[in-house]
């Protein structure tokens, strides 16, 4: 009978194999679509922005296609919608396995609530620095799969923008913030990106000191998520392996977990003012 870790790595492997799925499917309809139109691969590449190899990758499968591209070739190709239909599950498959009911979830949000105790949450995460992040990762990732989980991770921070507007909160280590992940300038921009996003009307930003004698969440990060039909879940990832928790108590626990945390960091005015000060010394 196969151990734990065996069992997750076939699960992982079956993950694998669907995501690849899914991409020959689309590339195959993205094929037909521009033969249908009577385009070569560098015509549409030229229309859309592409190269004709990258073209050819989406097609055959090789490479994630970003959603803004799937959106611009359904349009250039006359598809009627049926590119832009499968245009959630190929964003899927940009997400490693372990993560992807979780980023689906956090599409529904109507409320979510991130602890982060290790590096900047990565709805914050500028380029640059989610790029670093990526880059440090062991084992190593090639460079295609290190843009293709930057992309991903950047296309995650639409919810921003989403209407009607979630409410989001953060609460934030103060180490996280004084390590200099990618270097001063990547951290720097860091920074000042979590003061843009402080000034939004539905996200809260505190910062937990470094010299509180409590903490509450010393299990590591999680993450709370409430959907627009009521349901509370809850996210907790450590060393690649990732559970959602839907039971009521577990999920109680943790929010219980993050309103004492919420309590004994800095309040966001003061969370704001603490992080343009490590900016100035930057």
């Amino acid at each position: 009978m196969p151990g734990v870790e065996e069992q997750r790595q076939q699960v992982d492997g079956q993950e694998q194999e669907a995501s690849a799925g899914i991409l020959h499917v689309f590339g195959r309809q993205l094929k037909l679509c521009r033969e249908r139109a009577g385009l070569d691969r560098a015509e549409l590449g030229s229309r859309a922005g592409y190269s004709a190899s990258t073209i050819a990758s989406f097609e055959q499968g090789r490479r994630i296609p970003p959603p803004k591209f799937i959106d611009r070739a359904d349009e250039l190709l006359d598809a009627g919608g049926l590119l832009k239909a499968g245009k959630e599950e190929v964003a899927r498959a940009q997400y490693p396995a372990f993560f992807r009911d979780a980023a689906r979830l956090e599409t529904q949000a109507v409320v979510l609530h991130v602890y982060a105790n290790q590096a900047v949450p990565g709805l914050l995460q500028t380029e640059d620095y989610a790029r670093a992040v990526f880059m440090m990762r062991r084992p190593l990732l090639d460079p295609e799969t290190v843009e293709e989980r930057v992309v991903a991770r950047l296309a995650r921070q639409e919810i921003f923008g989403r209407t009607p507007m979630p409410v989001i909160s953060f609460v934030i280590e103060e180490s996280v913030l004084r390590r200099p992940l990618g270097g001063s300038g990547v951290m720097r921009g860091q920074l000042e990106q979590i003061l843009l996003h402080g000034q939004r009307r539905n996200v809260e930003i505190q910062v937990m000191p470094t010299k509180r004698e409590q903490h509450a969440g010393l299990g590591g990060p999680f993450t709370l998520i409430e959907t627009g039909e009521g349901r509370r879940i809850a996210y907790a990832e450590v060393h690649r392996d990732s559970r959602l928790y839907t039971e009521r108590k577990v999920v109680r626990e943790l929010e219980e977990q993050y309103g004492i945390l919420r309590a004994v960091a800095l309040s966001p005015c003061e969370s704001l003012a603490f992080t343009e000060k490590l900016l100035g010394e930057t």
